[in-house]
Formats: structure tokens, sequence, C-alpha cells
């Protein structure tokens, strides 16, 4: 009877957290002040998504609940920052272009190191295809009342790819500005800087599998020492999102899938 007992609840251990907690959507809700940000700006919301790893795990189907879920949020923009693929199956470009154009608001992307791992230039026409805005090292102006909000991203660090001054470029050193950075630790640099009041980042996955007091057992290169939710670095914030979709093994527990609102002040 013991034997059976611990049989069963290893059986339902396994379906909790490879089917229950990976899907199990959760939806952080933030107020973060950002430096520099016009009054007029203030209450401007966005929804973060990451690593959405398309061509393993996830399922289309699954994804479009995601971008629907992000939908009834109603953000004034959403930013996904980066691993939209483990793998291009034929079908995942038309899935990446298909789930992006089904958002409400604009989408401001960047890519990550599986992107990078699988194939970066169709993976960023298939960004683009969808409607969203690719910042590889660029930035871009949310603009509303006249004022403006600037959004920038740096290409994947992991492989070298990346380049705050040009993602920089032409923001004025009193600008309001958010920045996209897959990987997280990639902070340290960014705060050196100083031009930046929040970055977001995802490339953890907040580990997958935390423990109560030992936190996540196993964390991805540029990913340690920043790998779940907010961090105060001065005057600039880094929020790290737990993601969306899994790498192998395919394991959720104590860290279910996200979605950040954050509301600027």
């Amino acid at each position: 009877r013991g034997t059976a007992a611990m049989s069963v609840a290893a059986l339902g251990g396994t379906v909790y957290t490879t089917r229950v907690e990976p899907v199990a959507l959760d939806v952080t809700r933030l107020t973060v002040r950002l430096p520099n940000l016009p009054p007029q700006l203030a209450g401007v919301t966005l929804a973060q998504v990451s690593d959405v790893h398309f061509g393993m795990w996830m399922k289309y189907d699954y994804a479009l609940s995601v971008a629907e879920k992000v939908n009834e949020l109603n953000p004034d923009f959403v930013a996904v920052t980066g691993d939209f693929v483990s793998r291009i199956d034929p079908e995942t470009p038309d899935e990446i272009s298909g789930w992006l154009r089904t958002f409400n608001a604009p989408v401001y992307a960047s890519l990550g190191n599986h992107d990078h791992w699988t194939d970066a230039n169709t993976v960023a026409e298939a960004v683009q295809s969808g409607g969203a805005a690719l910042l590889r090292n660029a930035n871009a102006a949310f603009e509303r009342d006249g004022q403006t909000l600037f959004i920038a991203g740096v290409d994947d660090i992991w492989e070298r790819q990346q380049d705050l001054d040009a993602a920089l470029n032409g923001v004025p050193q009193d600008g309001a500005v958010i920045l996209l950075a897959h990987e997280p630790d990639y902070a340290d640099a960014v705060r050196e800087d100083g031009r930046v009041g929040l970055q977001l980042s995802g490339h953890s996955h907040g580990g997958q599998v935390r423990l109560p007091l030992l936190g996540a057992p196993l964390l991805p290169y540029l990913g340690t020492k920043y790998s779940i939710g907010m961090y105060e670095l001065g005057a600039m914030r880094v929020y790290v999102n737990r993601g969306v979709g899994m790498i192998a093994p395919y394991v959720r527990l104590g860290c279910p899938p996200e979605i950040t609102l954050i509301t600027l002040e």
C-alpha cells in the first residue's frame, strides 16, 4: 500500500509539473517609476511577453491564448523580449507572424540566443512580417500627446551581437528609455551607461523550477545574477520575466509562466 501511495503521488507530481503549472499563466502587475518620463505619459501600460520558444513544446493554440490574455489587459504596447523559437519547422515562420498579428497593441521586440542558434534572419523576417518593430541595436519612439517614450533594443548578448550605443543612437540625454535586452545580466553594462531607466529581459525562465529556500537549481549563462522579478540598480530597474514557453526538460515547479503588465509613472 505504501509503494502504491508513493507511485500515485509521484504520478500526480509529474502531471502537475508537466501539464498543469506550465500552462498556469500568471499576470504580474507592477507600477514602475521611469526616470525622465513626461507627465503626459504617466499611466502608460506595457505588457511584456518573453521566451515563447515556438518549434518544440509550444503549440500555436496555446500561444494564441497568451496573446488573447494580453489583449484582455488592454496595454498601450507590447514588449517581446526574445527567444521566439527553439526550432524552426516549415510552419514556424507563419506561426510567429500570425501570433504577432493577434495583438491589438503595437509590438516592439528583440531577439534571443535561441533565435540566433536556429536562424536569426528567418526569425527576424517572420517578426517583421507580423507587424512588430524588431529592435536589433535600434530604437523606436512611442508617442502620445506630443511626448515621447523611447523603446530601444539590443541584439543578442550571448552571441555578442549587442551594440548599446547604436541602440540608443539619437535618443536625447534626458529621454525616457526602456531597453529590451534578452539576457538580464547585461544590466550591469547598461547601468554603467546611465541612459536607460528600465531594462526588460527574459532568458532565464526564472529557472523553470524553484525550490523553497534554495531557489533555482539551474540557471543559464547571463541569467544567473538577475534571474527573476524586479531588481533596482541605483536609478535603473531591471525586470526579468519568467517566460511563457519552456526548454527541455519541459517542467515547471514553483515558477509558472508569466505576462507582466507594467504601469509607468
